[in-house]
């Protein structure tokens, strides 16, 4: 399953690329983009995992930037 998230108040690129390394080292994860220009984190994992992978996606956002946030799947 893939699944868009969009990310708030992602302030730069260099902190995007460090979550993008920390998430698709999650067990679980098969890939995961973070795409600055957009703010969306693209995450494939199983499906039954996604809602714990993107919980500990959201933690890491949050330490890496503090002000951003994971918002629902994007459309």
């Amino acid at each position: 399953m893939t699944s868009a998230f969009r990310i708030r108040n992602l302030g730069c690129a260099s902190c995007a690329a460090k979550m993008e390394k920390r998430i698709c080292a999650l067990p679980g994860v098969k890939t995961a983009r973070v795409n600055f220009l957009t703010q969306r984190l693209t995450l494939e994992a199983d499906d039954q995992r996604m809602p714990e992978l993107a919980q500990q996606a959201a933690d890491i956002i949050r330490r890496i930037e503090p002000d951003a946030k994971l918002m629902v799947p994007a459309r």
